[in-house]
Protein backbone atom coordinates (compact mmCIF):
# COMPACT_ATOMS: atom_id res chain seq x y z
CA UNK A 1 0.00 0.00 0.00
CA UNK A 2 2.88 2.52 0.95
CA UNK A 3 4.79 2.02 -2.54
CA UNK A 4 1.03 3.13 -4.18
CA UNK A 5 1.05 6.17 -3.03
CA UNK A 6 2.25 9.34 -5.17
CA UNK A 7 2.84 11.64 -1.87
CA UNK A 8 2.22 10.63 1.93
CA UNK A 9 1.20 13.11 3.98
CA UNK A 10 3.15 14.33 7.11
CA UNK A 11 0.62 13.08 9.26
CA UNK A 12 -0.28 9.59 7.75
CA UNK A 13 -0.19 7.42 10.56
CA UNK A 14 1.71 4.60 8.25
CA UNK A 15 5.27 3.92 9.13
CA UNK A 16 7.68 5.76 7.04
CA UNK A 17 10.91 4.12 6.56
CA UNK A 18 13.61 6.72 7.23
CA UNK A 19 11.79 6.83 11.02
CA UNK A 20 11.63 3.04 11.36
CA UNK A 21 14.67 2.66 13.95
CA UNK A 22 13.81 5.54 15.30
CA UNK A 23 10.35 4.42 16.04
CA UNK A 24 11.81 1.08 17.34
CA UNK A 25 13.57 3.00 19.85
CA UNK A 26 10.28 4.80 21.22
CA UNK A 27 8.28 1.74 21.49
CA UNK A 28 7.49 1.08 25.13
CA UNK A 29 8.57 -2.03 26.04
CA UNK A 30 6.34 -3.00 29.20
CA UNK A 31 2.44 -2.22 29.96
CA UNK A 32 3.76 0.62 33.13
CA UNK A 33 5.38 2.71 30.01
CA UNK A 34 2.74 2.76 27.81
CA UNK A 35 0.73 5.70 27.61
CA UNK A 36 -2.89 5.85 27.53
CA UNK A 37 -5.99 3.35 26.87
CA UNK A 38 -6.31 2.63 30.54
CA UNK A 39 -9.29 -0.10 30.36
CA UNK A 40 -6.93 -2.36 27.46
CA UNK A 41 -3.81 -1.72 29.98
CA UNK A 42 -5.79 -2.52 32.94
CA UNK A 43 -7.67 -5.64 31.28
CA UNK A 44 -4.65 -6.72 29.56
CA UNK A 45 -2.56 -6.91 32.57
CA UNK A 46 -5.17 -9.30 34.24
CA UNK A 47 -5.09 -11.54 31.38
CA UNK A 48 -1.33 -11.80 30.94
CA UNK A 49 -0.71 -11.53 35.17
CA UNK A 50 -3.19 -14.57 34.82
CA UNK A 51 -1.62 -16.88 32.29
CA UNK A 52 1.62 -16.10 33.94
CA UNK A 53 0.66 -17.57 37.39
CA UNK A 54 -0.51 -20.60 35.22
CA UNK A 55 2.78 -20.95 33.81
CA UNK A 56 0.94 -21.48 30.50
CA UNK A 57 1.36 -19.11 27.25
CA UNK A 58 -1.46 -16.42 27.24
CA UNK A 59 -4.68 -17.24 24.52
CA UNK A 60 -4.62 -15.45 21.70
CA UNK A 61 -5.22 -11.38 21.25
CA UNK A 62 -6.74 -9.53 18.69
CA UNK A 63 -6.20 -5.92 18.52
CA UNK A 64 -8.31 -3.65 16.28
CA UNK A 65 -8.69 0.48 16.02
CA UNK A 66 -7.24 2.91 13.27
CA UNK A 67 -3.65 3.04 12.16
CA UNK A 68 -0.92 4.58 14.52
CA UNK A 69 -2.33 4.31 17.98
CA UNK A 70 -0.37 1.49 19.00
CA UNK A 71 -1.27 -2.55 18.28
CA UNK A 72 2.20 -3.68 16.94
CA UNK A 73 3.51 -1.72 20.55
CA UNK A 74 1.12 -4.28 22.51
CA UNK A 75 2.15 -7.11 20.60
CA UNK A 76 5.93 -6.40 21.50
CA UNK A 77 4.83 -5.67 24.98
CA UNK A 78 2.70 -8.96 25.44
CA UNK A 79 5.69 -10.55 24.22
CA UNK A 80 7.84 -8.74 26.92
CA UNK A 81 5.79 -9.11 29.42
CA UNK A 82 5.59 -12.41 29.02
CA UNK A 83 9.20 -13.07 28.95
CA UNK A 84 8.99 -14.12 25.29
CA UNK A 85 10.19 -13.92 21.85
CA UNK A 86 8.22 -11.99 19.48
CA UNK A 87 8.09 -12.97 15.60
CA UNK A 88 6.61 -10.36 13.13
CA UNK A 89 4.87 -11.26 9.74
CA UNK A 90 1.79 -9.49 8.03
CA UNK A 91 -1.66 -11.05 6.24
CA UNK A 92 -0.48 -9.88 2.35
CA UNK A 93 3.14 -11.89 3.27
CA UNK A 94 1.78 -14.76 3.88
CA UNK A 95 1.11 -16.06 0.56
CA UNK A 96 1.41 -20.11 0.77
CA UNK A 97 0.49 -22.45 3.38
CA UNK A 98 4.34 -23.19 3.62
CA UNK A 99 5.01 -19.67 4.46
CA UNK A 100 2.68 -20.41 7.27
CA UNK A 101 4.17 -23.55 8.15
CA UNK A 102 7.58 -22.36 8.37
CA UNK A 103 6.88 -19.56 10.82
CA UNK A 104 4.93 -21.89 13.05
CA UNK A 105 7.46 -24.75 13.17
CA UNK A 106 9.88 -22.35 14.16
CA UNK A 107 8.21 -21.05 17.26
CA UNK A 108 9.50 -22.13 20.39
CA UNK A 109 7.30 -22.64 23.66
CA UNK A 110 5.64 -19.63 24.61
CA UNK A 111 6.57 -17.23 21.31
CA UNK A 112 4.24 -14.42 20.25
CA UNK A 113 3.38 -14.47 16.30
CA UNK A 114 2.36 -10.89 15.13
CA UNK A 115 0.48 -11.15 12.45
CA UNK A 116 -0.58 -7.24 11.32
CA UNK A 117 -3.01 -6.62 9.07
CA UNK A 118 -4.53 -10.40 9.35
CA UNK A 119 -7.86 -9.04 7.58
CA UNK A 120 -5.52 -9.49 4.62
CA UNK A 121 -4.66 -12.86 4.75
CA UNK A 122 -5.40 -15.42 2.41
CA UNK A 123 -8.87 -17.50 3.11
CA UNK A 124 -6.94 -20.56 2.48
CA UNK A 125 -4.01 -19.58 4.73
CA UNK A 126 -6.86 -18.59 7.36
CA UNK A 127 -8.17 -21.99 6.84
CA UNK A 128 -4.25 -23.88 8.08
CA UNK A 129 -4.52 -21.36 10.88
CA UNK A 130 -7.19 -22.66 12.94
CA UNK A 131 -5.67 -25.83 14.29
CA UNK A 132 -2.84 -24.21 14.81
CA UNK A 133 -4.69 -21.72 16.96
CA UNK A 134 -6.96 -24.38 18.81
CA UNK A 135 -4.95 -27.57 19.42
CA UNK A 136 -1.35 -26.25 18.30
CA UNK A 137 -1.41 -28.85 15.32
CA UNK A 138 -0.48 -28.33 11.30
CA UNK A 139 -2.54 -30.09 9.03
CA UNK A 140 -0.68 -30.21 5.94
CA UNK A 141 -2.14 -32.48 2.95
CA UNK A 142 0.21 -34.50 0.80
CA UNK A 143 -0.37 -35.23 -2.51
CA UNK A 144 -3.53 -34.85 -4.85
CA UNK A 145 -7.13 -37.04 -5.43
CA UNK A 146 -7.65 -40.37 -4.04
CA UNK A 147 -4.23 -40.38 -3.09
CA UNK A 148 -4.10 -37.39 -0.85
CA UNK A 149 -3.85 -37.84 2.67
CA UNK A 150 -3.20 -35.39 5.52
CA UNK A 151 -0.09 -35.04 7.58
CA UNK A 152 -0.83 -33.76 11.20
CA UNK A 153 2.81 -31.83 13.11
CA UNK A 154 2.35 -30.79 16.35
CA UNK A 155 3.35 -27.45 17.44
CA UNK A 156 5.31 -26.11 19.99
CA UNK A 157 2.03 -23.70 22.06
CA UNK A 158 2.61 -19.61 21.51
CA UNK A 159 0.38 -16.71 21.40
CA UNK A 160 -0.74 -15.07 18.35
CA UNK A 161 -1.60 -11.93 18.15
CA UNK A 162 -3.38 -10.25 15.72
CA UNK A 163 -4.19 -6.87 14.68
CA UNK A 164 -6.30 -4.73 12.09
CA UNK A 165 -8.27 -2.08 11.40
CA UNK A 166 -11.07 -3.54 9.87
CA UNK A 167 -12.66 -5.76 12.52
CA UNK A 168 -15.38 -6.40 9.58
CA UNK A 169 -13.54 -8.14 7.35
CA UNK A 170 -12.44 -10.85 9.73
CA UNK A 171 -14.22 -14.18 9.37
CA UNK A 172 -16.66 -15.00 11.67
CA UNK A 173 -14.12 -18.83 12.66
CA UNK A 174 -11.26 -16.77 12.82
CA UNK A 175 -12.54 -13.58 15.33
CA UNK A 176 -13.78 -16.32 17.74
CA UNK A 177 -10.75 -18.66 18.03
CA UNK A 178 -9.13 -15.48 20.06
CA UNK A 179 -9.33 -15.49 23.54
CA UNK A 180 -9.41 -11.77 23.95
CA UNK A 181 -10.32 -8.71 21.55
CA UNK A 182 -9.25 -5.13 22.59
CA UNK A 183 -10.18 -1.79 20.65
CA UNK A 184 -7.88 0.92 20.88
CA UNK A 185 -9.36 4.17 20.50
CA UNK A 186 -7.98 7.76 19.82
CA UNK A 187 -6.08 9.33 23.03
CA UNK A 188 -7.00 12.30 24.70
CA UNK A 189 -4.86 15.69 24.42
CA UNK A 190 -3.10 14.75 27.52
CA UNK A 191 -2.20 11.22 26.87
CA UNK A 192 -0.91 12.99 23.90
CA UNK A 193 1.26 15.82 25.38
CA UNK A 194 2.65 13.26 27.62
CA UNK A 195 3.86 10.74 24.51
CA UNK A 196 5.17 13.93 23.75
CA UNK A 197 7.26 14.44 26.62
CA UNK A 198 8.59 10.68 26.53
CA UNK A 199 9.71 10.65 23.11
CA UNK A 200 11.58 13.82 23.45
CA UNK A 201 13.17 12.84 26.28
CA UNK A 202 14.18 9.37 24.47
CA UNK A 203 15.14 11.79 22.03
CA UNK A 204 17.22 14.38 24.07
CA UNK A 205 15.09 16.74 22.61
CA UNK A 206 14.30 20.31 24.98
CA UNK A 207 10.99 20.69 25.11
CA UNK A 208 8.56 22.67 27.55
CA UNK A 209 4.90 21.47 28.24
CA UNK A 210 3.60 24.47 25.93
CA UNK A 211 5.30 23.19 23.02
CA UNK A 212 4.75 19.47 24.00
CA UNK A 213 0.77 20.03 24.03
CA UNK A 214 1.42 22.16 20.66
CA UNK A 215 2.22 18.89 19.07
CA UNK A 216 -0.16 17.17 20.69
CA UNK A 217 -3.33 19.30 20.15
CA UNK A 218 -2.13 18.98 16.23
CA UNK A 219 -1.10 15.17 16.32
CA UNK A 220 -4.67 13.44 15.29
CA UNK A 221 -4.94 12.01 18.51
CA UNK A 222 -2.40 9.31 17.11
CA UNK A 223 1.04 8.45 18.89
CA UNK A 224 2.24 7.47 15.82
CA UNK A 225 1.66 11.29 14.41
CA UNK A 226 2.75 12.87 17.04
CA UNK A 227 6.14 11.72 17.44
CA UNK A 228 6.58 12.25 13.52
CA UNK A 229 6.10 15.89 14.06
CA UNK A 230 8.17 16.13 17.30
CA UNK A 231 11.08 14.83 14.72
CA UNK A 232 9.86 17.48 12.34
CA UNK A 233 9.78 20.08 14.65
CA UNK A 234 13.17 18.95 15.87
CA UNK A 235 14.49 19.50 12.55
CA UNK A 236 13.08 22.60 11.89
CA UNK A 237 14.33 24.18 15.33
CA UNK A 238 17.78 22.55 14.83
CA UNK A 239 17.98 24.66 11.11
CA UNK A 240 16.26 27.60 12.16
CA UNK A 241 17.41 27.83 15.63
CA UNK A 242 19.24 26.85 18.71
CA UNK A 243 17.96 23.24 18.65
CA UNK A 244 14.93 24.32 21.37
CA UNK A 245 11.53 23.62 20.57
CA UNK A 246 9.35 26.46 21.57
CA UNK A 247 5.68 27.64 20.88
CA UNK A 248 6.50 29.80 18.12
CA UNK A 249 9.58 27.44 17.29
CA UNK A 250 6.52 24.55 16.69
CA UNK A 251 3.66 26.90 15.49
CA UNK A 252 6.07 27.70 12.49
CA UNK A 253 7.41 24.37 11.83
CA UNK A 254 3.97 22.94 11.40
CA UNK A 255 2.31 25.53 9.73
CA UNK A 256 5.17 24.72 7.36
CA UNK A 257 3.90 21.26 6.94
CA UNK A 258 -0.02 22.78 6.28
CA UNK A 259 -0.79 21.32 9.52
CA UNK A 260 -3.88 23.54 11.28
CA UNK A 261 -4.29 23.88 14.83
CA UNK A 262 -7.15 21.21 15.14
CA UNK A 263 -4.31 18.72 13.40
CA UNK A 264 -6.29 18.68 9.87
CA UNK A 265 -3.32 18.84 7.15
CA UNK A 266 -4.09 19.82 3.13
CA UNK A 267 -5.83 16.23 2.81
CA UNK A 268 -8.34 16.90 5.26
CA UNK A 269 -9.43 19.87 4.37
CA UNK A 270 -8.99 19.59 0.88
CA UNK A 271 -11.63 16.63 1.32
CA UNK A 272 -13.93 18.61 3.03
CA UNK A 273 -13.66 21.57 0.67
CA UNK A 274 -14.94 18.94 -2.17
CA UNK A 275 -17.72 18.00 0.41
CA UNK A 276 -18.88 21.36 0.61
CA UNK A 277 -18.04 22.62 -2.70
CA UNK A 278 -18.63 19.77 -5.14
CA UNK A 279 -21.64 17.94 -3.27
CA UNK A 280 -23.04 20.88 -1.37
CA UNK A 281 -22.07 19.26 2.02
CA UNK A 282 -23.27 15.53 0.86
CA UNK A 283 -24.72 13.24 1.01
CA UNK A 284 -22.08 11.18 -0.88
CA UNK A 285 -20.85 8.28 -1.31
CA UNK A 286 -16.84 7.33 -0.64
CA UNK A 287 -15.91 6.01 -3.85
CA UNK A 288 -17.29 9.10 -5.49
CA UNK A 289 -15.35 11.49 -2.74
CA UNK A 290 -12.15 9.55 -3.07
CA UNK A 291 -12.47 10.30 -7.06
CA UNK A 292 -13.31 13.69 -6.45
CA UNK A 293 -9.95 14.14 -4.35
CA UNK A 294 -8.23 12.11 -6.20
CA UNK A 295 -6.97 10.13 -3.17
CA UNK A 296 -7.46 6.20 -2.66
CA UNK A 297 -10.91 4.67 -1.26
CA UNK A 298 -8.88 3.06 1.72
CA UNK A 299 -6.72 6.32 2.43
CA UNK A 300 -9.98 8.24 2.71
CA UNK A 301 -12.16 5.17 5.06
CA UNK A 302 -8.80 4.30 7.26
CA UNK A 303 -6.64 7.60 7.67
CA UNK A 304 -8.80 10.85 6.37
CA UNK A 305 -12.23 9.90 7.45
CA UNK A 306 -11.90 8.08 11.39
CA UNK A 307 -10.23 11.37 12.44
CA UNK A 308 -12.61 13.93 10.99
CA UNK A 309 -15.71 11.80 11.93
CA UNK A 310 -13.98 12.14 15.92
CA UNK A 311 -13.52 15.80 15.15
CA UNK A 312 -17.02 15.45 14.26
CA UNK A 313 -16.83 16.73 10.84
CA UNK A 314 -17.79 14.10 8.86
CA UNK A 315 -21.16 12.35 9.33
CA UNK A 316 -21.75 8.67 8.12
CA UNK A 317 -25.13 8.33 6.79
CA UNK A 318 -27.35 5.91 4.74
CA UNK A 319 -26.75 7.54 2.21
CA UNK A 320 -23.62 9.11 2.11
CA UNK A 321 -20.96 10.81 4.00
CA UNK A 322 -22.29 14.65 4.82
CA UNK A 323 -20.45 17.92 6.34
CA UNK A 324 -21.50 19.15 9.56
CA UNK A 325 -21.75 22.43 10.86
CA UNK A 326 -18.26 22.41 12.52
CA UNK A 327 -16.56 21.76 9.11
CA UNK A 328 -18.30 24.55 7.61
CA UNK A 329 -16.84 26.59 10.54
CA UNK A 330 -13.47 25.31 10.74
CA UNK A 331 -13.25 26.34 7.18
CA UNK A 332 -14.67 29.70 7.61
CA UNK A 333 -17.48 28.81 5.24
CA UNK A 334 -21.06 29.69 5.36
CA UNK A 335 -23.30 26.54 5.82
CA UNK A 336 -26.60 26.74 3.41
CA UNK A 337 -29.86 27.65 5.32
CA UNK A 338 -27.50 29.13 8.55
CA UNK A 339 -28.88 32.92 8.46
CA UNK A 340 -32.01 31.73 8.23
Amino acid sequence: MEDARKDVSPVDASAQPEDAGMELSLRPKSLSEFIGQPKVKENLSIFLEAAKQRGEPCEHVLLYGPPGLGKTTLAHVIGNEMGAHTKVTSGPALDRVGDLAAILTNLEEGDVLFVDEIHRMNRTIEEVLYPAMEDYALDIVIGKGPTARTLRLDLKRFTLVGATTKLSLLSAPLRDRFGSVYHLDFYGEDEMTSIVRRSAALLDIPIDHASARTIAGRSRRTPRIANRLLKRARDYAQVRGDGTLTPSVVIDALERLDIDPRGLDQADRALLRALIEKFRGGPVGLTTLAAATSQEVDTVEEVIEPFLMQEGMIERTSRGRMATPIAYKHLGMEQPGSSQ
